[in-house]
């Protein structure tokens, strides 16, 4: 496919995935929920549960995942590890003995927090909901819990629940879908069980179902240009208008006066600007060399209510396929499609700047990165130094316009023009000479 068409291709692609789930820089990301069935008799079935973040650079942060399906019959959940549900329900049905633990048809179970007692764990377990991203922490992308699920006395087996939801906004769950059963090892390897059945549940994310307006913008500036080109105004509200929530540099709102419910997300509160984005990403082409080019890249979080944990920017840029070195941050290529290596993800190092903090003095994080010089390629013309795409913790960012880019100054040597020189100007030297 031609270079043209597949830059077409990618813009129109990008236009159509917030709104359909699709995301072409991670084509194959989801969460999926898989339910093994190990044992069912007619008086009870013991399942186990696992939700596995194949999302590259989407991360679930807290306040976490809440599990939410409707039992096709009279299903209750007798005991449950690893998780709990928010309701136990009405269980007057249940009498001469121990209640069940959630009678509900329709329950909502959460994730254990940190230090739950050992005789409710489980493997993968009591993380507060969190779930890493497959590229920034692979030991942390799996969350598990087990359950035994009965019924009153009719209960024959286990019937597969529907109507599945994470309780996150923008993610949207399928049905159901029975799959080769599962298999575990034991022994140290030197056995092998199956689960009776298993299915998988996938669920995608769509940003324009998450919110309605975008949660960062991108602010630019070179060397080469004295124009600070800001983030587009009303990148992600307008100033004044409702819901709106601002504050001016300077102040901080009484804790005492946030409602803040722990169970869930919290609105924004920023600092006043024309933007009105809880998060700006600032890129600078910040120094010029022989063979390399340098780019220092600032975020910064204006929400004055919130901390960004485990952050990450991802970046699509044609010169990151030749990264030299990035100073302060990690980095990794997402190299998706083989022969395109033009994106990347930037996340913080661990007990460094893994924590983006509130807005302050210390609320911004700062790389830099040196990019080798390829030949054919490079130039500073036309924003060619500029990223195409920036996302923020998996939100796409606000970019300025194509024309408010900074410009090269028109008497500007381009990078072709100065490489003829370094070859010709010793010859004419060498000429003269003669």
């Amino acid at each position: 496919m031609k270079p043209f068409l597949v830059l077409i291709f990618f813009s129109l692609i990008s236009c159509l995935s917030s709104s359909y789930g699709y995301d072409p820089l991670d084509p194959h990301g989801n969460i999926t929920i898989k339910w093994d069935l190990m044992q069912s008799n007619s008086g009870s079935s013991d399942l186990r549960v696992s939700l596995f973040n194949y999302q590259l650079y989407r991360h679930i942060d807290q306040p976490g995942w809440k599990l939410n399906w409707g039992w096709q019959g009279d299903e209750v959940i007798w005991n449950m590890w690893g998780a709990e549900a928010t309701e136990q329900g009405n269980c007057s049905k249940f009498t001469g003995g121990q209640l069940p633990h959630c009678c509900e048809k329709s329950p909502v179970i959460v994730d254990l927090l940190p230090g739950a007692p050992y005789n409710q764990q489980t493997a993968n377990c009591c993380k507060g909901g969190v779930l890493s991203s497959l590229t920034q922490d692979p030991s942390k992308f799996v969350a598990g819990f087990q359950m035994n699920v009965g019924g009153s006395a009719d209960y024959t087996g286990f019937q597969m629940p529907e109507n599945f939801t994470l309780g996150i906004p923008g993610y949207t769950c399928g049905n159901a879908t029975e799959v080769p059963p599962s298999k575990f090892y034991s022994d140290g390897g030197r056995r092998r069980t199956q689960a009776l059945r298993t299915w998988n549940v996938t669920c995608i994310y769509s940003q324009f179902m998450a919110s309605s307006n975008p949660k960062c913008c991108v602010s630019l500036s070179a060397f080469y240009n004295n124009t600070i080109v800001p983030c587009p105004k009303c990148s992600c509200h307008c100033q004044g208008l409702s819901p709106a929530n601002c504050i001016k540099y300077g102040e901080t709102p009484s804790l005492l006066q946030q409602k803040h419910d722990p169970n869930k997300e919290q609105s924004p509160v920023v600092i006043c600007s024309q933007h009105m984005c809880p998060v700006r990403v600032h890129w600078h082409v910040k120094q010029s060399y022989t063979q390399y080019w340098r780019v220092k890249i600032t975020i910064t979080n204006l929400n004055v209510v919130q901390n960004y944990s485990q952050w990450n920017l991802v970046a699509l840029h044609p010169n990151l396929q030749s990264v030299t070195q990035v100073f302060s941050f990690n980095y990794k290529p997402l190299n998706q499609y083989g022969y395109i290596n033009d994106t990347g993800m930037f996340w913080g190092i661990e007990f460094y700047n893994d924590m983006l903090l509130q807005a302050g003095e210390s609320g911004n994080v700062q790389t830099e990165m040196l990019l080798h010089k390829d030949s054919g390629i490079f130039t500073f013309r036309e924003g060619w130094g500029f990223p195409r795409r920036i996302l923020f913790n998996g939100d796409e960012c606000v970019m300025p316009l194509p024309d408010d880019y900074p410009r090269l100054p028109n008497n500007a040597p381009t990078a072709a023009s100065s490489s003829a020189c370094r070859i010709f100007l010793p010859l004419l030297l060498l000429i003269v000479m003669l």
